[in-house]
């Protein structure tokens, strides 16, 4: 009897820690997405931040140096001390939470290194390989569609 007992609490201890390791949905977004903006492509990976925010930093670019040879680098970064980050390590879209109500990462912002021009962003799910990152200013918004590879 206390050996099935035994067997018992085991199996009620690794049912439970499986649960406990189980993604929230929240997490989902945690992975690496291809990027296809103006031609270029790039990959960005979503990292979950100590204060429970979400954010996605380039780490692959198809084109990482200048016709120079020399590495491309964030110069049209508002920020001054920005504008030295090589451009295969910008962080693109920052401080973004996950929204249960509506099932969508949002309160964060989404950075164009193109331009150097923040917005308000809003990520989404279309289906469970397709993300949706649409960035707004004021009433106008514009979405991009990134395939998530890992």
């Amino acid at each position: 009897m206390k050996r099935i007992l035994k067997i018992m609490l085991a199996v009620a201890f690794l049912f439970g820690a499986a649960t406990t390791y189980a993604q929230s949905p929240a997490d989902k977004i945690l992975g690496v997405y291809q990027v296809e903006e103006d031609g270029h492509k790039s990959k960005v990976r979503f990292t979950k931040c100590a204060d429970g925010t979400y954010q996605g930093q380039i780490i692959w670019l198809s084109q990482p140096n200048n016709p120079d040879g020399t590495r491309r680098k964030d110069l049209k970064n508002p920020d001054p001390k920005k504008r030295n980050t090589p451009s295969d390590q910008i962080v693109v879209v920052y401080g973004i939470r996950y929204n249960a109500a509506d099932k969508c990462w949002d309160g964060g912002k989404v950075y164009k290194p193109t331009n150097g021009k923040t917005y308000k962003v809003e990520v989404s799910f279309d289906d469970a390989k397709t993300l949706r990152v649409k960035g707004s200013l004021g009433p106008i918004s514009l979405s991009r569609y990134w395939k998530k590879i890992e």
